[in-house]
This record gives C-alpha cells, sequence and structure tokens, in this order.
C-alpha cells in the first residue's frame, strides 16, 4: 500500500482551517433571522469573517483544535498497522505547521506531549473493511467546550418526566440544550443516541454528526423528531455564544441502536458551530478531498 502521510496532513489542514460549505450556508441563513445591531447578529457576522480569514491563510478556525476522531474505511488486505501509523505521523507534522495547537494531555500527569498524540487512543481512529478498492478517511476535530456541554440520560428520567418514549427522548435533548447555554458556542449541531450501551451512545453520537446539515433521515419518525427538536431549541432564547436571539441549534442528527431491555440511554453529543469534518477519499491514484 502507498504512502498517504501527506494527503492526511492535507486532510488535517483542511478539517481544521476551511469550514464545510453546507455548516457555512446555515450559519449565513441564521445571520438573516436576527435583529440588526443585536450581539446575535454581531457574534454570527464575527464569527463568519473568522471562518473567511481562516480558510485564506489555513490558520485554525478555533485556537481550540478539538480532539481528533478518524473514521478509517479501508478495501481488504489494507495494513491498519500501516495507516494507523500514517495518520499520527500526520497529525504530529500537522501540529508543526499550525494547522492544530497541541493539544494531547496526560491526565495523570498533566503534561502536554507537544505534538497532538497521546498513547493508543489520541488521537482516536476507527477502523472499518469494506468491499471494493477505495480507501474513505472521514475526521472530525470536537471542541472541548461542546465535549464538556455533551449529556447522557437513562430514561424514565423522573425529575424532568421523560419516560422510555420519543417523548421522553424529546424532553431530555432539550434539557441537554438548556443547560448547555453558551457554553456549547451556540449554535451548535446536536447528535443523539437513542438506546445502546453507555458506550456505543457516546460513540454512535458522534458518528451521526458526520452526515451532511440538512440530510433528512431515512427514519419518518426521527426525521420528524428531529426538526421538531432543532426548532423548540431555538424557542430557548439562547442564541449565538448565549448572547440571545433566535439561533441556538442548527441541525438535529439522531440515531436509534438495540438496547438490552433494563437499559433505555439517550446520549446527546453536542458540536459547536465551528462544526470541523472533512473526507478523503482515494481509489488508485485517484485522491479527492469532500
Amino acid at each position: 500500500m502507498r504512502d498517504l502521510t501527506n494527503e492526511f496532513l492535507e486532510l488535517i489542514r483542511r478539517a481544521a482551517s476551511d469550514l464545510p460549505p453546507d455548516v457555512e450556508a446555515r450559519l449565513r441563513a441564521a445571520i438573516e433571522k436576527e435583529e440588526p445591531g443585536s450581539a446575535a447578529r454581531g457574534a454570527l457576522e464575527t464569527i463568519l469573517k473568522n471562518i473567511e480569514l481562516a480558510r485564506q491563510n489555513s490558520t485554525p478556525i478555533c485556537q481550540d483544535t478539538g480532539t481528533p476522531i478518524f473514521y478509517v474505511k479501508h478495501p481488504e488486505g489494507w495494513s491498519t498497522r500501516k495507516l494507523r501509523a500514517q495518520i499520527r505521523n500526520a497529525l504530529a507534522e500537522a501540529t508543526k505547521l499550525s494547522y492544530m495547537r497541541p493539544n494531547a494531555v496526560d491526565a495523570i500527569y498533566d503534561k502536554n506531549s507537544g505534538n497532538n498524540l497521546g498513547g493508543d487512543d489520541f488521537p482516536t481512529i476507527h477502523f472499518e473493511e469494506i468491499d471494493g478498492e477505495t480507501l474513505t478517511v472521514e475526521v472530525m476535530l470536537k471542541g472541548g467546550g461542546c465535549e464538556n456541554v455533551g449529556a447522557q440520560y437513562s430514561l424514565p428520567d423522573n425529575h424532568l418526566g421523560a419516560g422510555r418514549d420519543l417523548a421522553g427522548v424529546r424532553k431530555v435533548v432539550l434539557d441537554a440544550v438548556h443547560k448547555a447555554q453558551g457554553q456549547g458556542c451556540a449554535p451548535g449541531i446536536l447528535g443523539v443516541a437513542i438506546g445502546g450501551d453507555r458506550g456505543t451512545g457516546y460513540s454512535k453520537s458522534k458518528e451521526v454528526l458526520f452526515d451532511k446539515i440538512g440530510t433528512p433521515n431515512p427514519d419518518p419518525k426521527l426525521a420528524a423528531l428531529e426538526e421538531q427538536l432543532t426548532a423548540e431549541s431555538n424557542q430557548l432564547g439562547i442564541g449565538p455564544m448565549g448572547f440571545g436571539g433566535q439561533t441556538t441549534v442548527l441541525d438535529t442528527k439522531i440515531t436509534g441502536l438495540h438496547r438490552l431491555p433494563a437499559s433505555y440511554f439517550v446520549t446527546v453529543s453536542y458540536m459547536c458551530w465551528a462544526y470541523r469534518r472533512r473526507k478523503l477519499t482515494v481509489t488508485g491514484d485517484q485522491v479527492s478531498y469532500a
């Protein structure tokens, strides 16, 4: 297999400095909903200017360049050991070039590694073997502020009056959005996993965030709930960066998982406005980015 370190480096550069078009388009649409001269509109104007400057200069969109999370779908026979090494080398080089800020801190000894590499789990890399000859690598850079306001609920939740049904799911997700306030760096995007165990809930609630904004959920029940949660979140008055206004959530993504009869978890991963995700596709000598 070929050495793709430089291609992975470019993937990281694009993720860190070039916000995807669907996210930017939704932010530009949101600004028209806010009152001229309001703090909410001012925050969105600043965000959009920052997006433009980051793209022009290949500088990080946010000083918190986030936890790098990779999803790698590879053809049969490819070495995951070599792919992991190339991704890690690319991340270290991206940090040296200041596309990424050194963020990997040993929790026990409180020491920064200086290159965004920390043990076997930083960055996080998921591998899946697939049919065909195409390699697909998706990366998400998830900031600490929005990660801090993620939440997991075990239903029923008597305090919130939330039962084990979609009505209960609605209540706990809105509770998570309300508690986040400005600390989630709104306007945000919600990734929600219903079911699973505690671990798979958090993993899948992030994975669903790779779906583009505006992509309808194939399950009509979940599609309706996504629209409802986005609309009702925007009625909470939290607004951009917590300054009040009409735009708290840009979109909601939901996935349903099987669960044990004894458990009913609802996991919410909150993504900030710096919705940094990019995709690399390699087929033979052809390389493309999205």
